[in-house]
């Protein structure tokens, strides 16, 4: 089983922060794990603010950012999916940041794992919905499998 994950559970594999747990837990429920490469570019800018706001040290930052292609199995490259994701954004009037991972998901025929409730919402009662899981402390992640 294929997990697509966003940058809302990604930066919860590199820093403590609320939800890590389960976020964490989710690694041992898939096999699999995917993300459009862009997860990077996103990681690292929420990497950056952590460090403006003192959350963590710039060596940490680093550290962070370097370890994250561990957690994945394959990073798909932006610009396949960046045709869809702009079709999808337009769909459900939404950033295409966060339609790259819907992209993703659909290209995989998996599930796609975040906790960005904005998506969520936008993705409510639209052909998308049953890609969409919101992670919180009500959801086992072995019930995804």
């Amino acid at each position: 089983m294929i997990l697509v994950v966003d940058v809302s559970i990604a930066i919860k594999w590199l820093v403590a922060e609320p939800g890590d747990k389960l976020a964490g837990a989710l690694l041992l429920n898939f096999p699999a794990t995917r993300a459009p490469d862009f997860v990077a570019v996103e990681v690292g800018n929420v990497l950056w603010k952590k460090v403006r706001r003192a959350e963590l040290s710039v060596h940490q930052a680093e550290q962070a950012l370097a370890s994250l292609p561990q957690f994945f199995d394959e990073l798909f490259p932006a610009r396949r999916l960046v045709g869809r994701a702009l079709q999808i954004s337009l769909e459900i009037d939404h950033p295409i940041y966060d339609c790259l991972y819907l992209a993703c998901a659909e290209e995989n025929s998996a599930k796609l794992a975040t906790v960005d409730t904005r998506l969520m919402n936008k993705c409510a009662n639209t052909p998308f919905a049953h890609y969409v899981v919101f992670v919180d402390r009500a959801i086992d992640p072995a019930s995804l499998i």
